[in-house]
């Protein structure tokens, strides 16, 4: 086994770890939205306006007449999107 395989590629890693990263905060916001947190907790303010951010290319994407699905629908497609597209550059980087 080569050392390159045993360390795998930094780049590679910082990769999977963003899209790990992003996916976290967009299921951060749906479950405080799902389980109504406090809108005035700085965390909580933060996550929404993060998760806001990152799901942005999905806004309204899918209308629903219930506002948990749009939001889970909303947020929850674009973290599984950075989970499938960011490991899989990762996988390929790796591949390198």
């Amino acid at each position: 086994m080569s050392t390159r395989t045993r360390t795998g590629n930094p780049a590679a890693t910082l990769i999977a770890v963003v899209a790990d990263i992003a996916a976290l905060i967009l299921g951060l916001w749906i479950l405080f939205y799902l389980f109504d947190a406090n809108q005035g907790n700085a965390l909580v303010d933060f996550v929404k306006e993060a998760a806001r951010f990152l799901a942005g290319w999905s806004h309204d994407l899918f209308t629903f007449d219930k506002q948990w699905v749009n939001v889970v629908c909303g947020y929850g497609l674009p973290a599984v999107v950075y989970l499938i597209v960011g490991h899989a550059i990762a996988g390929a980087v790796r591949r390198r």
